[in-house]
């Protein structure tokens, strides 16, 4: 390899000469049969092998935690919102059983209109409005169609004229389109 014959003889290539791959490679042995060169990348190698490695348990493991996490945060997305909804379905039932043992007509109206504003104010307070619809142009990127009537008066042509179910949104995203009669 890096050593030349001449008469017989072997002669050691001066260092200079030698390339980079021949030193790599070894040329000078020692008495484990490697160069000190190839010791010290074979010692780098080694190191960059248990990096590496240690390195891919590590994401491993955080992918692992990951999707432990995702799931649990699934699991549990909604308890938060149903928590913050059991006052207004206890309302509902004590209404319920005012209701049957009231006489009083205005008072269970008035009941049923504080619990209603109650869910109203729980709605807003995360994120949900209700899309308006009624006397606005129709637009069917927002609204539902459900059928066209004749138009009461002239300015109700192409617009809202009846809603037949609320629409509403969350966070600016229509969670629910609300279904509207048209007039023509």
């Amino acid at each position: 390899m890096a050593k030349e014959q001449s008469n017989g003889q072997e002669d050691e290539i001066p260092k200079e000469e030698l390339t980079d791959t021949e030193l790599a490679l070894g040329n000078d042995d020692d008495a484990s049969g490697q160069t000190p060169e190839t010791e010290i990348l074979q010692g780098k190698l080694a190191e960059t092998q248990d990096k590496y490695l240690r390195l891919s348990a590590e994401f491993d493991n955080f992918r692992k935690r990951t999707l432990r996490e995702k799931m649990d945060l699934i699991q549990t997305a909604g308890e938060s919102l149903i928590k913050d909804m059991l006052p207004v379905v206890d309302d509902f039932e004590r209404g319920l059983e005012v209701i049957e043992k009231a006489d009083d007509i205005a008072s269970i109206k008035t009941g049923m209109s504080l619990i209603y504003n109650k869910l109203q104010d729980f709605l807003s307070a995360h994120g949900i409005q209700e899309v308006k619809a009624m006397q606005e142009p129709f637009d069917a990127d927002r609204h539902e169609a459900v059928t066209n009537i004749p138009a009461p008066s002239e300015e109700l042509k192409g617009k809202v004229v009846d809603v037949i179910q609320k629409g509403y949104v969350l966070h600016e995203k229509i969670i629910r389109y609300p279904k509207v009669v048209v007039g023509e």
